[in-house]
């Protein structure tokens, strides 16, 4: 072992499950809240799923600084990704609250999804991996091609994402859509960030360390 590869695995702290808490902590803190609010499953277009909506929103707004306050206090930073995520659900959040529409609150990933997948796109249009600039440090060492690659594979793979939040928005009661965000999209985006291993490899980074920043840089909203 190297000196710089000893300096990569000593230097930086095992966070996958920080991120992953950061990530997904507040999503399942707002499913559980609505769980526990919901007076009961009849009730899901009524006005007692339009208060539990409401009071579990407000929860997933404070779950959400809660996690931007952990990722700075355990990995030291706040990615781009997160603060644009957390800005757009305090904002979105607050809508559904006053308003007590859970539109707002659904329509929010859909947003995020698009506004991810323009980025991406308009960076690659102009040559630019933006998507290096989102994740920070991550995946050091992954030459210019294999950027370009992941954020191509990304852009798409967030188009995808704005679309399948929709067609279940569209098909689903509020409960039955944040059960599906919560299991089932995060189910592929875990499935689609692991199948990028192969070609992370292709492009400059060992096997341990795809694995481990696989596991920190999960796509989510």
């Amino acid at each position: 072992m190297n000196a710089g590869q000893h300096k990569h695995q000593t230097g930086k702290p095992k966070s996958s499950w920080v991120n992953l808490a950061v990530d997904y902590g507040p999503l399942l803190v707002f499913f559980l809240a609505y769980r526990h609010f919901s007076p009961d499953k009849s009730a899901d277009s009524g006005v007692g799923a339009v208060v539990a909506i409401t009071k579990s929103t407000v929860v997933f707004m404070a779950a959400t600084v809660a996690a931007l306050i952990v990722s700075k206090w355990r990995l030291g930073k706040v990615s781009p990704m997160l603060w644009l995520s957390t800005t757009l659900i305090l904002g979105f959040g607050t809508l559904t609250v006053f308003l007590g529409d859970p539109f707002w609150i659904q329509i929010k990933p859909t947003v995020i999804y698009l506004l991810f997948a323009a980025g991406l796109f308009v960076g690659l249009a102009r040559g630019k991996a933006v998507l290096r600039l989102l994740l920070q440090s991550a995946f050091d060492g992954l030459d210019e091609a294999g950027w370009r690659k992941l954020s191509r594979n990304w852009a798409w793979f967030f188009l995808f994402l704005a679309a399948l939040n929709e067609v279940l928005r569209h098909t689903l009661s509020f409960d039955g859509w944040l059960s599906a965000k919560l299991w089932g999209v995060s189910a592929l985006s875990f499935l689609f960030t692991f199948a990028q291993i192969p070609m992370l490899l292709r492009h400059g980074l060992g096997s341990e360390q795809a694995v481990d920043e696989a596991e920190s840089t999960t796509p989510h909203d």
